[in-house]
């Protein structure tokens, strides 16, 4: 099934964080918390300003994303646990790591 968000959301695959400690500690899944880094994976064709014109978002898909703990609707599509969110609830794009510039390099 494909999922096009309307609007400025979009479409979040959290990133899951290492499962050791810098010590060498293996965390179990009870104690870990949810990961706020994640790959975004479609998005919508942005929000209209007080004029009516659409006003494009500044993510992409394949853009790494770090958001909010406490953001989005999680929703299970073809057995994936993903996110979808507004763009303003997304509080930075970590440059070089989206898979457009891995590619590049």
């Amino acid at each position: 099934m494909k999922f096009r968000p309307l609007h400025d959301r979009v479409v979040v695959r959290r990133i899951d964080a290492d499962q050791k400690t810098a010590g060498g500690i293996i965390i179990p899944d009870t104690a870990k918390e949810k990961p706020m880094e994640g790959e975004v994976l479609a998005v919508g064709p942005g929000a209209r300003d007080e004029a009516g014109k659409i006003v494009a978002l500044d993510v992409k898909p394949g853009d790494r994303v770090l958001f909010g703990k406490w953001s989005g609707t999680e929703v299970k599509i073809d057995g994936d646990d993903l996110l979808i969110m507004k763009e303003s609830d997304i509080m930075g794009v970590l440059e070089g790591t989206s898979k457009s510039s891995k590619k590049a390099a």
